[in-house]
C-alpha cells in the first residue's frame, strides 16, 4: 500500500482575510510539508484545487512544480483537478510540464469538485455538472493517448489535429478519478479502466464497499484487467505519539472547520460525540497513535476489498494548527505507519 499526504493549503479561518505576506508564509509551509514527506519516505503528496478565500491551492500545479525542484523521489499529484471547470488541453500541458520537471513523478486526480465556486468563476453552469465532466474526461484521455487529436464536443471548440505539447515523460501519464458517493462516478472510472480515489470524509468506511464493487464490475465488463483497477482512499487523519495527544491537537480546529462549512450547507452541528463516532473502528477518521491507525487502515482495506493508496488530509484541523505539529505527524507517519502498511496488499 502506498501512503501519502493531501493538502488544500488552508491559510485562514473561514471568513477571515489574510494579507499577501501571510499567504507567502503559508505557501512556504506547504513546500516544507512536501519536502518533509519526501524525506520521511512517503509515496505521494497531493495538492487540491479550490477557489475560495481561505485556500491557497487554486493553482496546484504551480505549487507542485516548486516542490518538484526541492524533492527527489516522492510522487506529486493534484487532489483533485476540477476538470469540469477547466480546459483539458491546458490541464494536460501543465501536468506534462510538471512530469518533465519532476523527471516522471507527476500524477493527476481528475474530479468534479465537492465545492462549486469554480463553475461560475470560469463561466460554467451547475446544470451541466455531469455532462461537463464526461466530455472533458473523454478529451483528456484522448490527449493522453496521442499528441494530435481530432475531437468535437459541446463545451469546447473542436480540435482538428492540432498538437498538444509537451508530452510527459511517463507513458501513459497516470490519471486517477476522484469520487465521492455517486454510483455513476464509480461506474465511469471502471468503464475507463482508471484508478479510483475515494474521498471518505465522514461516516463508516464500509458503506463504500457496494460502490467499489460497482467499479470493479464496470471495469470487468469494459474488458479492463483487474490489476489495472486500483482503489485509493483520501481520508481525514492525523497521527501523534498517543491517542490523547492526537485528539487534543486535532479535534478543536477540525470541529471549527466542520461547523463553519456546515453552516453553508445546512449540516447539523459537529460536536465531540460525532467526532468520537467517526473515530471509532468503523468510522472514517484516522486520528490516533501510529499503532492504532495502522490497525484501522488494515481493517478499512479489508472492508473495501483492498486499498492500493491511502492519503492523510490534515488541513481540516484549520490554519491554527501549528506547522510544527503537522511536520511532526508527517515524520511519524513515515517512521511508523508506512513500514507497517507496506505489507498490506490491495485485493
Amino acid at each position: 500500500m502506498e501512503v501519502g499526504i493531501d493538502s488544500f493549503a488552508i491559510a485562514y479561518k473561514v471568513g477571515k482575510t489574510g494579507d499577501p505576506a501571510d499567504s507567502a508564509d503559508h505557501l512556504q509551509q506547504l513546500l516544507r510539508k512536501i519536502v518533509t514527506a519526501d524525506a520521511a519516505g512517503l509515496d505521494v503528496f497531493g495538492v487540491g484545487e479550490h477557489h475560495r478565500q481561505e485556500f491557497l491551492d487554486s493553482a496546484p500545479v504551480v505549487s507542485l512544480s516548486a516542490a518538484a525542484a526541492l524533492t527527489k523521489r516522492i510522487r506529486l499529484t493534484s487532489a483533485v483537478t476540477v476538470l469540469s471547470a477547466a480546459d483539458p488541453v491546458r490541464v494536460f500541458q501543465e501536468h506534462a510540464t510538471l512530469d518533465l520537471i519532476s523527471k516522471g513523478r507527476a500524477e493527476m486526480v481528475a474530479g468534479r469538485g465537492s465545492l462549486t465556486e469554480a463553475f461560475p468563476l470560469f463561466g460554467y453552469r451547475m446544470e451541466d455538472y455531469d455532462e461537463l465532466f464526461d466530455e472533458k474526461l473523454d478529451l483528456l484521455l484522448q490527449i493522453r493517448e496521442k499528441a494530435q487529436v481530432h475531437w468535437s464536443g459541446r463545451f469546447r471548440p473542436a480540435l482538428t489535429g492540432q498538437g498538444v505539447y509537451p508530452r510527459p515523460l511517463q507513458n501513459p501519464f497516470p490519471i486517477w478519478v476522484g469520487v465521492g458517493g455517486s454510483p455513476e462516478s464509480f461506474v465511469r472510472a471502471g468503464q475507463h479502466g482508471l484508478p479510483l480515489m475515494i474521498a471518505i470524509i465522514g461516516g463508516e468506511t464500509r458503506r463504500f464497499r457496494p460502490l467499489v464493487d460497482l467499479y470493479y464490475e464496470a471495469g470487468k465488463k469494459a474488458g479492463h484487467p483487474r490489476e489495472h483497477l486500483k482503489v485509493g482512499v483520501h481520508a481525514i487523519g492525523y497521527v501523534a505519539g498517543t491517542t490523547e495527544e492526537a485528539i487534543g491537537d486535532f479535534y478543536p480546529g477540525y470541529a471549527q472547520t466542520m461547523n463553519s462549512f456546515g453552516k453553508e450547507r445546512g449540516f447539523p452541528n459537529f460536536d465531540r460525540a460525532r467526532f468520537d463516532l467517526y473515530r471509532n473502528q468503523e468510522g472514517s477518521l484516522l486520528v490516533g497513535s501510529p499503532g492504532e491507525i495502522v490497525q484501522k487502515i488494515r481493517h478499512q482495506s479489508e472492508e473495501l476489498g483492498g486499498i492500493s493508496r491511502l492519503t492523510f488530509q490534515m488541513d481540516v484541523a484549520g490554519a491554527e494548527m501549528p506547522p510544527e505539529k503537522i511536520l511532526a505527524s508527517i515524520e511519524l507517519i513515515g517512521r511508523e505507519v508506512v513500514p507497517a502498511l507496506k505489507s498490506v496488499r490491495a485485493g
